[in-house]
């Protein structure tokens, strides 16, 4: 129970969530700015065809949770999907950034929404199993712990990855649309390629399937109803959806922000790296915090430094010039830190709190559930942002990557996506989370129970 991973399958998991948060960082940060930039679609009809894909994302998510915790094959119940994500999103996240020539705006519209639910569906494919993977691999309350930290090591690589070069590899590709199109590809393959490192790498438990019921609908609709009465499950997933549906709202605005009030859309690759950077560093500094005061308010305290710096900058950011925005983005980031390491480490504990009450292990369920409620909250946040810059009156360039001079009322409302907005979110999160009831005693006797289940 006690047992320290091999730093092999450390390394091997973590490599599963590189692709995930690349397709997670580059979909949150760019696409919104792609489709109205350069595939020049409305705001609103942009926001909708992202939030469309979004919410077919979070419906296939409780299905292929569900599916993998009752497959069975000698090849292990989480990696088959694994491998048929990997390879779909590899192929699939070319084809978005393909759209069909004309000026018809209904066929594109049409076409981003059908590719892009593809492109979600092998992301869960990939991404929900993958997650539910990891309560398998130890049961030890502090190796979750580290097993998560190396697992979100390359979610930050990942994201870094996604936000300094993005921009400069579509610069390298000849900007534009072909830039769009030859920057697909190239992150595609590297997708379908990082995505199969823990397919290969890590061994998967073997179950029996004599010990197993087969798939059912009813059973399905009645483990989803029962994880959603599970209390202390709640106050971890309703605070994880208003924090992703807050920072979704500031990554879609961020570069409308450099692009229109700055007016430097490269500086906003070296602020969004900066963040990131100083991100990752800090996942050990909030895995030794945990240690001393709890997942819970490591996590609260993680995610309220960062509301704090988000209206830091929206105070003080009219009044400097863009190296102030270095600075925050940069202090922000060490709160961010606690977003990729806490909320799925706890999910993992109650899970077990779970099989302890009713003897059957169901970790697909409640990191599909988890996952579900996180991209509605994407969803949510998105189309937000889209909705607003309509109300607002953005302008569209009228060529591709030409940034035309906004109103006042346009750059305000930008300001605020990047400020109070999100920052609500932040708040109910926080709130919310303070109830949350399970600590490492709490915890410990929950494993000894599991074990004399054993």
């Amino acid at each position: 129970m006690t047992k320290r991973l091999p730093l092999r399958i450390r390394i091997g998991y973590g490599f599963g969530d590189l692709p995930g948060n690349l397709f997670f960082t580059m979909m949150g940060f760019y696409l919104l700015n792609y489709l109205t930039d350069t595939v020049l679609l409305g705001p609103a009809l942009a926001g909708t065809a992202i939030m469309v894909g979004r919410i077919w994302d979070a419906i296939t998510d409780p299905a292929v949770g569900y599916l993998s915790d009752h497959t069975y094959t000698r090849f292990g119940r989480r990696r088959p999907y694994m491998l048929v994500g990997a390879v779909t999103l590899g192929f699939s996240m070319a084809a978005l950034f393909w759209p069909p020539p004309g000026d018809s705006v209904g066929s594109i519209f049409w076409y981003i929404v059908i590719v892009y639910c593809v492109v979600n569906t092998a992301y869960t494919l990939h991404n929900i199993p993958y997650g539910a993977w990891s309560p398998e691999i130890t049961q030890d309350y502090h190796e979750r712990t580290t097993l998560n930290a190396f697992r979100n090591l390359f979610a930050v690589t990942g994201t870094l990855v996604g936000a300094g070069l993005i921009l400069p590899l579509i610069s390298a590709m000849g900007g534009g649309v072909r830039g769009w199109q030859g920057m697909g590809a190239v992150v595609g393959l590297f997708m379908l390629v990082t995505g199969l490192i823990p397919v290969l790498l890590v061994p998967e438990k073997k179950h029996v399937r004599g010990a197993h019921h087969p798939p059912q609908l009813l059973t399905m609709l009645k483990d989803y109803l029962g994880a959603m009465r599970n209390r202390p499950y709640l106050l971890i997933l309703i605070p994880w959806s208003l924090n992703i549906a807050g920072i979704n709202i500031i990554q879609a605005s961020l570069i409308y922000y450099f692009t229109y009030i700055y007016r430097s859309p490269d500086a906003f690759v070296i602020a969004l790296g900066g963040m990131l950077l100083v991100c990752m560093l800090s996942i050990p500094f909030w895995v030794a915090v945990s240690r001393r005061i709890g997942k819970k308010y490591s996590y609260i305290t993680g995610m309220g430094f960062f509301a704090a710096m988000i209206l830091l900058f929206f105070i003080g950011a009219p009044h400097m010039d863009v190296r102030f925005a270095y600075i925050v983005m940069a202090l922000a980031g060490i709160g961010f830190g606690t977003q990729y390491v806490m909320p799925f480490a706890i999910v993992a504990d109650v899970t077990d709190v779970d099989f302890a009450a009713s003897g059957v292990r169901r970790e697909g369920v409640f990191f599909g559930m988890f996952t579900f409620w996180s991209k509605i909250g994407q969803a949510i946040g998105i189309w937000l942002v889209g909705l607003m810059l309509e109300l607002v009156g953005f302008v569209q360039p009228e060529i591709a990557g030409v940034a035309p001079l906004q109103s006042e009322q346009t750059i305000t409302g930008i300001r605020w996506l990047v400020g109070p907005v999100p920052v609500l979110f932040f708040l109910g999160g926080i709130v919310i989370l303070w109830f949350y009831p399970i600590s490492k005693a709490r915890f410990d006797a929950v494993m000894r129970e599991i074990q004399e289940l054993d």
